[in-house]
């Protein structure tokens, strides 16, 4: 029977991923047009429920191509994922629930 959900949850990946991308890039747009808002940028470690190298590729690699954040490292036992992003502005918590709630999420759901 799961084999029958994969492609749903492919196309809800690339839906997510489409979404964030428009969010975010309407975000940095604004911060770009408009001198002195106020960017607050963190590095945070996001802990990583997708467990397959596969997995944990293309979370790092979709949040890195969303505007605003970036993927630095990967953390040798595979755990953790640290990433830089542009708004942390209610806390590093906040930053992690969002990435994890959205793309890591999705992947995780796609191809795990």
């Amino acid at each position: 029977m799961g084999w029958i959900l994969k492609p749903l949850w492919i196309v809800l990946l690339i839906v997510t991923f489409l979404y964030e991308l428009v969010v975010s890039a309407v975000r940095v747009f604004v911060e770009v047009m408009t001198p002195g808002l106020g960017a607050t940028p963190r590095f945070v470690a996001m802990p990583l429920d997708a467990k397959t190298d596969l997995g944990i590729t293309m979370t790092g690699n979709l949040i890195t191509l969303t505007p605003g954040t970036l993927t630095v490292d990967v953390s040798p036992d595979k755990g953790h994922l640290m990433v830089h992003a542009m708004y942390s502005e209610d806390g590093a918590e906040a930053v992690i629930e969002g990435m994890k709630g959205s793309l890591e999420k999705a992947v995780v759901r796609a191809l795990e």
